[in-house]
């Protein structure tokens, strides 16, 4: 029963994180049009005064407005990895108590895991599903994405390897988590130059893997986009 409530209110959850998304989405996408100042450009021209050609207390509502929603979204994630820890501590517990099953005529003993099909419901939201090589059991990896792509440029290496803005960065070579992420993901990009380096990314809720190859080109950086932590 704990199991059950706590998949209806994750899944709840999951669709109230979706529709975060989608209207953060829609914004980065409005500040982010050409000629536009993106999440975080300037509001100023060269001399100082407010620029002519954005509305700019449109801009500055859109911002507020983003970063409201980036604080609800993280409260909702923390919940939801909360509630997907006790999920999977609930199959492991259920994974490791055997039971005599009435319909096997030698009596062996077979395992139960109740809340399984409720963990694997949610790998196409949260949940990295990986086969361990030793065994052919299972292992679901508990994974939250680090950083988003909130800026990105036209015909950038990024674009042309796949991102789009606002994924969710699960994974960018050997980065995942920690401290120091935006330095971290620019060494693994300069050090990584012109080979591909494996992404996995969440994008509308689907975990997708990507290869993206660190290269020169005729904008700034090695790939033209912006990641921003999580």
């Amino acid at each position: 029963m704990v199991a059950t409530n706590v998949k209806a209110e994750t899944m709840s959850l999951m669709d109230k994180r979706s529709a975060l998304e989608a209207e953060m989405n829609a914004i980065i996408a409005r500040l982010s049009q050409p000629g536009a100042p993106g999440v975080s450009g300037g509001l100023v021209d060269s001399e100082g005064f407010p620029r002519s050609d954005i509305d700019i207390p449109v801009v500055r509502a859109e911002r507020h407005r983003l970063a409201e929603l980036r604080n609800d979204h993280k409260e909702i994630t923390e919940k939801i990895n909360q509630n997907i820890q006790i999920l999977h501590s609930a199959r492991l517990e259920s994974r490791s108590s055997v039971y005599k099953n009435p319909g096997n005529d030698d009596g062996s003993e077979t395992q139960t895991s109740s809340t399984t099909d409720t963990v694997a419901l949610m790998t196409s939201q949260n949940v990295l599903m990986r086969h361990s090589p030793n065994s052919m059991d299972v292992d679901v990896l508990i994974s939250r994405p680090f950083a988003m792509v909130d800026e990105i440029a036209d015909a950038s290496p990024a674009v042309e390897d796949g991102l789009q803005l606002g994924d969710q960065i699960l994974k960018f070579g050997d980065v995942e988590a920690g401290d120091n992420l935006l330095q971290r993901l620019s060494s693994e990009a300069q050090s990584n130059m012109g080979r591909a380096v494996p992404v996995v990314i969440v994008r509308q809720g689907i975990v997708i893997n990507l290869t993206v190859t660190p290269r020169s080109w005729q904008g700034r950086g090695l790939l033209g986009c912006h990641f921003r932590i999580l």
